[in-house]
């Protein structure tokens, strides 16, 4: 279950931040920068709430522990914050990339420095890093179109809508595209950036719309842009799509699986409370303690949180009417 998995990922870095504000290596000040995409869309707004709780939580737990926050509506302003914590003397940093390529330079900087750093879900280029935390992107995309296979009969024209040029983006398009590769009679028609906005993503979907006269299913791999190729679909009259497949478990998406939504029949999970385990990372690497149990030194590189298909023989289970996403 999603909600147990990482809440079990969570408590397990709780017990440490809660062992280490009590001991002698707690009591070094510490300075952690956070910097992340600001909340343009629901999935990053959730983020952003998660990432707020993880350091109000750490400031409770532990007085020595100070953060720097910062959101970033785009790439150069977000280069721009990481130069800026690194003046302040952060100690940590943790990164949300708005985009990858152009936010691996500075993040290469910071790692040079002795920084400890923590990146997360979008990813950077190089391995410049102590941590990669993220959503398993590959078996998210994977399990979408394989269901989506299965319910087209493996046969069919769907369209891709990308998010922002990305590493996590990258591996989901090629994912999706290499899935309906392995079925001779499935057809990926076209793939576009809709930038995981509803708005861009209702753009993308209107000139697929006039461009395609037969169109079987359609992947966003983003429930944001699910919202916009729903709404272009819908106003457009056309009555030929047999499924839309978004991901990231929405609220209101998860609500339509349960509702029995023709269109929107599964979702996948991608929890925003990733970054809340980012944020419990960097203290924790900082702190210098690892997991309980665990007999290495050092925290792993990478860590990667499982994604588990949503149909409507689960979806209650999935479905939290108060959360933020």
């Amino acid at each position: 279950m999603k909600k147990l998995a990482t809440a079990v990922f969570i408590a397990v870095l709780a017990v440490f931040g809660g062992s280490a504000s009590g001991q002698g290596a707690a009591a070094k000040q510490i300075k952690i920068g956070v910097t992340m995409p600001t909340a343009d869309h629901g999935w990053m707004g959730g983020a952003n709430w998660w990432a707020k709780k993880a350091m109000d939580d750490w400031k409770k737990k532990d007085p020595n522990v100070d953060f720097v926050f910062k959101t970033s509506g785009d790439v150069t302003k977000q280069v721009a914050d990481v130069e800026d914590m690194l003046v302040q003397g952060v100690n940590g940093l943790v990164v949300f990339p708005f985009e990858s390529a152009p936010l691996t330079p500075v993040v290469e900087k910071a790692y040079g420095k002795g920084v400890y750093v923590v990146v997360l879900d979008r990813g950077v280029t190089k391995t410049v890093y102590d941590v990669y935390l993220s959503n398993d992107d590959e078996s998210y995309a994977r399990q979408a179109m394989e269901w989506i296979a299965k319910e087209l009969g493996h046969k069919g024209n769907v369209v891709l809508i990308e998010g922002v040029p990305s590493v996590i983006s990258d591996l989901r398009t090629k994912t999706a595209k290499a899935v309906a590769a392995k079925y001779p009679n499935m057809k990926v028609l076209d793939s576009q950036p809709g930038y995981w906005n509803k708005e861009k993503a209702v753009a993308v979907m209107e000139n697929y719309l006039a461009k395609y006269k037969n169109i079987d299913a359609v992947y966003t791999a983003d429930d944001d842009m699910l919202e916009g190729a729903l709404q272009a679909y819908k106003e457009s009259g056309r009555k030929d799509i047999k499924i839309m497949f978004g991901g990231g478990a929405k609220k209101e998406e998860v609500k339509r699986i349960i509702d029995g939504d023709p269109l929107v029949r599964a979702d996948a999970t991608y929890p925003p409370d990733v970054v809340a385990s980012a944020v419990s990372l960097a203290v924790v690497g900082l702190r210098g303690r690892v997991f309980e149990g665990f007999y290495q030194k050092k925290l792993p590189l990478r860590i990667i949180l499982a994604s588990e298909l949503i149909t409507r023989e689960n979806a209650k289970s999935y479905y939290v009417p108060e959360a933020v996403f």
